[in-house]
């Protein structure tokens, strides 16, 4: 695990603890270096999914990626709450009658949690998710989501 401050590969394990529910453990660790502390989750990578995307192109499902997704679009929430979300997508694309998951059926998926989660999230997301290009397009959606709502 290297430091991230001073990015040395050697640290001592100080505390480790459950964590998310028994989904990880929590470490805190100290740089053998720099002597700073820092904190990693390791859980276990279970998840051998593909995601096919519009071109076609079929790549590894990335946990990180959907994170990162939901940090951008709803930046409300924190990292426990995001994981939580996220876990709550993965089991049901574990769930899925294939390992290879097109795209727009995890972005429906996302855009289904942040319909309930917030609203203008829901409409940021979904303005990229859906390629809205102009005004009547954008008008569109917001019609449709206050008729779902």
């Amino acid at each position: 695990m290297l430091c991230p401050y001073c990015a040395f590969g050697e640290s001592n394990v100080l505390e480790s603890r459950e964590a998310l529910d028994g989904k990880a453990t929590r470490r805190r660790r100290e740089c053998l270096k720099c002597k700073k502390r820092f904190t990693t989750y390791e859980r276990i990578e279970n998840i051998e999914l593909k995601v096919i995307k519009k071109d076609g192109r079929i790549e590894d499902y990335s946990r990180e990626k959907l994170d990162r997704c939901f940090e951008k679009a709803c930046w409300k929430l924190g990292p426990e709450e995001r994981g939580e979300i996220i876990d709550e997508i993965e089991r049901r694309l574990l769930n899925w009658k294939s390992v290879e998951i097109p795209s727009k059926e995890i972005g429906k998926l996302v855009m289904n949690k942040l319909r309930d989660i917030d609203p203008v999230a829901y409409i940021r997301f979904a303005t990229i998710y859906q390629d809205i290009k102009n005004v009547e397009e954008f008008k569109t959606l917001l019609k449709n989501y206050q008729k779902k709502k």
